[in-house]
């Protein structure tokens, strides 16, 4: 203010304005921005007037600079606030497409074309540096034995049955209601499965698609124009449609955790099978981003479940059987390269590294599946191409299973969070 003032002419007529050598050292000594001397005690009218009459005869002459000043800062505070509220937007935007399963993040590794779950389900949540499950190695020596005791000591890859059968259907494609095939003689029927909105209700099967052979029959159908998944166990073409034992659908399945609820799905945990298998896509790219399932010959009884699984088929009552549900993982120290593995146990084996195995149910062998249906159905002899000649019961031949690490029950399993009720209630 100094400054301007010493610039200006006086108006006529009136006292100067400028500051007298006092009142210079005064402001100097008291600091910009700070009022003292006599202008401290001016009328505010008298010195508006004797702004409008400076301005009048001196139009070229510089603003003030506390003007000026003030000016500035308030076009700071706006852009700043508009860029801090920009930003804020963003991120909520970012953590709800994480939260409900939308694009992953950057730097989060793409899964196969057309594989329907998003990074929040269990399927693609790394198990690198999970803890260890204090009795992981006895639970190991036990899931050794059952190795051992079928296939010569090898672990079978289903790609010819007992594995997810894959479909992929358009928008608009023609439903159908399947039959409930009441193959495990229950005395009442399921709340849900049949009726409006039930799990075997509107069903887009295609007409010529084709269950895993077996006595499974699986057959799964993914529809990406209404985000949903349904699995069906037991299935079947008649001279009337489609039958099926059991099996349920997953709404929203691009945001949800990877398993059915309410006692529905193919598999004896509730998992979702498709989820687990190795897929067509995962061999042309040449990794598997996501954990896979293992089926196991005794899983613990029926009462022991870890989350993910939501129930379960098995019948060991031993103190060290491995629950349906529970994961395992291939160590990241173990160097894969010195295995001397196949191709495709390369792949599993750093997978089973980076995203694990889950147990997901009961079978005649242990084994891991690959995926069959509609993704080779015009390459059916894409499997046996890829094998390079060697059968599928040797496909995982050297694998370590020995080397395998246990994690503990139940890891992962989101907190419970307060209900409006009160009460604790857990989500996903």
């Amino acid at each position: 203010m100094v400054y301007w003032r010493s610039l200006v002419r006086p108006v006529p007529g009136r006292p100067s304005v400028g500051t007298s050598r006092d009142d210079e050292t005064l402001g100097a000594e008291a600091g910009p921005g700070h009022r003292c001397g006599p202008d401290r005690h001016r009328d505010p009218h008298r010195r508006r007037d004797e702004e409008i009459a400076l301005d009048a005869q001196a139009p070229d002459a510089p603003r003030p600079a506390s003007r000026w000043n003030r000016r500035r800062r308030a076009w700071l505070v706006l852009v700043a606030a508009a860029l801090v509220l920009v930003l804020a937007v963003l991120a909520w935007v970012q953590r709800g497409s994480r939260d409900e399963g939308g694009a992953p993040p950057t730097g989060t590794p793409q899964v196969a074309a057309d594989y329907p779950f998003g990074p929040r389900s269990v399927w693609r949540t790394p198990v690198t540096d999970a803890p260890v499950n204090r009795d992981s190695a006895a639970m190991v020596r036990g899931l050794v034995e059952q190795v051992d005791a079928h296939w010569g000591g090898v672990a079978a890859f289903n790609v010819d049955r007992f594995t997810a059968s894959w479909y992929t259907v358009p928008a608009g494609q023609p439903t159908v209601d399947v039959t409930w095939d009441n193959c495990q003689k229950k005395t009442w029927t399921p709340d849900g499965l049949l009726g409006e909105d039930g799990q075997f209700t509107d069903v887009p099967i295609p007409p010529d698609a084709r269950p895993s052979p077996g006595s499974d029959g699986q057959l799964t159908i993914y529809s990406p124009s209404t985000d949903q998944l349904w699995e069906l166990w037991r299935v079947k073409k008649t001279d009337t449609g489609w039958a099926a034992c059991w099996g349920g659908r997953i709404d929203d399945v691009s945001k949800s955790r990877g398993y059915f609820r309410n006692g529905f799905g193919a598999s004896g945990s509730g998992l979702a099978m498709s989820a687990g298998t190795v897929w067509v896509d995962d061999v042309r790219r040449g990794r598997i981003d996501h954990a896979l399932g293992l089926a196991i010959v005794s899983p613990a009884k029926w009462d022991d479940v870890s989350w993910p699984a939501q129930r379960s088929d098995g019948h060991n009552d031993a103190e060290h059987a491995l629950p349906e549900g529970i994961r395992l993982r291939l160590p990241a120290d173990v160097d894969v390269d010195s295995l001397g593995l196949t191709p495709l146990g390369e792949m599993v084996a750093r997978a089973a590294q980076q995203y694990g195995f889950i147990v997901t149910d009961q079978a005649g062998a242990v084994n891991v599946g690959g995926q069959i249906g509609q993704p080779v159905a015009d390459d059916p002899d894409f499997w046996q191409r890829t094998m390079r000649g060697v059968p599928p019961y040797e496909v995982l031949k050297g694998f370590p299973w020995d080397q395998l690490e246990v994690l503990p029950q139940d890891w992962g399993k989101p907190r419970p969070s307060p209900s409006p009720s009160g009460s604790s209630a857990t989500a996903g």
